[in-house]
This record gives C-alpha cells, structure tokens and sequence, in this order.
C-alpha cells in the first residue's frame, strides 16, 4: 500500500505544556512556603480562576476525575441502579461499582455516540435513583431531553463531563446543567493538572459537602462529619493548572484548527464518518473520531487502525471494547447485546486520530494521505 511509514511514534494525543521558565516561580513559592496540599494558596486561587473562566458558581478540585466521579455519587446518596452509556471509558461505571451502585446500560444515538433519551424510559425501574450520562468526545448530550425525564421520575442527574471542558451553549456552560457535572484534567485532557479533577456544583451548601468528602469528612480539627476520603487536589497539580489556564484557549484554537483541516482532507471519502459540530456549540475538539464502514471503505476499522501503526501512526479505538463486554459488567440483564445495536455497531467501526496543539500539519497531511490511499 502506498505511503511511507513516519520517522517517529505518532500518538493519539501529546500534553500541551507550557513554558518550563514559566513555571519555575510557582514552585519556588512552593518550596518557600513548604505548603504542599491541604487548600493551599494555588488550590484556591486556581478553584476561583476555573470558576472565573468556565461560568459556574461552585467548583471543587480532586486529585483525579474518577475519585470526583465516585465523590460526586456519594454526595448525592446515590443507590440502587443507576442509567448509564456502555460507551465511554470505564471511570464512568467503575465510579458506580465503588459505590456498590448497579449500572443500567442502554443505547446511544448515533449522530453524536451519546445517551439516546428515547431509550431511557424503559429501562427505568423501582430501584433506579440517577442518570449518569457522558458528554463523549465533547459533544453535549440531549440535556433537556434527559433532564425533563429525570424529572418526571424524581432522578437526579449527573454529567459525566470528563471530556468537555470550556464547552458550552450559546454562552452557557454545559456544566451548569444537571445536579453535578464532574471533570477530568488528566493528562490526555484539553485542560491538565497532570492528573486531576472536578465536580461543579450549583450550591454553597453541596460544595460544603463535597469539599468535607474529598478530606475524611473533617468539619474542622476535631469534627469528622461523615466516612470520606482523601482526594484533595495538591499544590503542585494547582499551579500547574494555574498556568495551563493562561494557555488554554491558544490549546483549543490549534485543536479547532487540526480538526478543520482533517475535515477537509478526508471529505467525500466513501465509508468514512466524522462528526461535524453541533449548531450554537462552542466545542474544545478534544478528539477527533472518524468511523469506518467496511462494506464502503473497503477494509475494516481494525485493519485501519493496523495500517496506522505500521507507519507509526498511533490512533485509538475510543470506545472499544463497550463497557457492557467487559468480564465484570457483561452477566447482567442490560448488558445483553439485543439492548445496544447501536453502541454495537459503532464501537467496531470508530478510531480516533491523533490531535494535540503541538501535532505538525504535515504530519496531519501525511496521515489524511495514508487513510485515502488505503481505501483507493
């Protein structure tokens, strides 16, 4: 097959760092003032910058997503059974697993590979207290869609918004819908503590309660209000997020623009997919997935994705295998393969292809080039 294999490894994604001289002064504070973790002066400075910049009221750091997403179900006393995507990375019903919460699968819609709310209803039973949907790749759910049915039952609703931060619609966060929306500042993420997290809450008093939650449950020295656990966010995460925050929209717009241009090259190419952006959407283009039908494209995903990794090209098949396969999940009733035709199907034909703010265009080009000289 035509194409010459890449000089170096590609992967799916790179961290975006800043300058390293710019963060030498956050850890010489640091090191003068020996504040490491516990609510230090980067902790809560960063807490007010991202409350600032993503247009909520109440933000609470973790030191990663998952133990913000596990937090977040403890929170709101979360049991029972809980309506979930089998399509996402598996924080999303691991999170449910930890709190002894049974995870109900059912299918995604596929324009956008998230919860489809026609499906929910019917899986609702006497057990179910929530709805934990995922915003994937970015793309906003159909909020108001699963949010009149939470209501209708007396369900709460929690985001799983891991992959979407600084998304919004028209001008409004999407993370100021639901009872609580948790993020991921993961390393892989648009936005990096190296590892961290979030929960955006909507009141005082719930922030109150996920803060005491994230530290043992200590009210002050003496007083441990409630069993938490230790999931603080530390000063060398928060500074780090600090400067991160200064360059995050210059991350965003190379996204955008790396987006753009594979849009372009790989258009009208029979048997691939790509999904455009939503109307009133402003996106962060953390991923950019393709899907590939076989019967037109003229070899499967796996043979792509194969393809790729022969000439260095290091894309990931986001999301496979669907969580309801794997070894813990797949015994129970809503796993059965009759429930998620769609997630089914998908999940054997997406992969998503390298994008970070650092990824060359000619490397984008080469890429786009490899993919349609496989299918001619």
């Amino acid at each position: 097959m035509p194409g010459s294999a890449l000089n170096k490894k590609i992967t799916v994604t790179l961290p975006a760092l800043p300058p390293l001289e710019e963060f030498l002064p956050y850890l010489e504070q640091i090191w003068e003032s020996r504040w490491l973790t516990n609510n230090g002066p980067f902790h809560e400075l960063l807490e007010s910058k991202l409350a600032e910049y993503l247009g909520v009221d109440h933000i609470s750091l973790f030191s990663n997503g998952t133990l913000a997403l596990i937090c977040a179900l403890r929170a709101l006393d979360i049991q029972g059974e809980v309506i979930t995507t089998p399509y996402s990375f598996v924080a999303t019903t691991h999170a449910l697993w930890w709190n002894n919460i049974t995870p109900v699968f059912v299918d995604i819609e596929p324009e956008y590979l998230n919860l489809d709310p026609d499906k929910i209803e019917s899986a609702i039973t006497e057990r179910t207290s929530a709805i934990l949907p995922v915003h994937v790749y970015g793309n906003p759910c159909k909020m108001e869609l699963i949010e009149a049915i939470a209501g209708k039952h007396h369900l709460k609703v929690i985001y799983d918004a891991a992959h979407a931060f600084g998304v919004k619609i028209r001008d409004r966060s999407i993370l100021d819908l639901g009872d609580l929306s948790v993020l991921s500042f993961h390393a892989t993420k648009v936005f990096t503590t190296l590892e961290g997290g979030a929960i955006v809450s909507h009141s005082a008093e719930m922030k109150h309660h996920i803060d005491n939650l994230r530290n043992f449950g200590f009210q002050d020295e003496t007083v441990v209000e409630e069993p938490g656990i230790n999931a603080k966010m530390n000063e060398m995460q928060s500074a780090f997020g600090l400067l991160q925050l200064k360059y995050v929209d210059l991350y965003i717009a190379e996204r955008k623009r790396i987006t753009n241009i594979y849009r372009k090259l790989l258009r009208d190419i029979s048997g691939l997919q790509f999904l455009y952006d939503m109307e009133g959407v402003h996106h962060n283009y953390a991923y950019f997935p393709i899907l590939i039908d076989e019967n037109f494209f003229g070899m499967s995903r796996d043979e792509l994705y194969l393809k790729l990794q022969q000439n260095n090209i290091y894309s990931r098949r986001y999301f496979y295998p669907l969580i309801c396969d794997l070894t813990m999940y797949n015994s129970l009733v809503s796993a059965a393969s009759t429930n998620m035709p769609v997630a089914i199907r998908l999940a054997k034909q997406v992969i998503c292809l390298p994008i970070y703010p650092d990824l060359e265009l000619e490397i984008v080009k080469e890429i786009a080039e490899l993919i349609k000289n496989y299918q001619r």
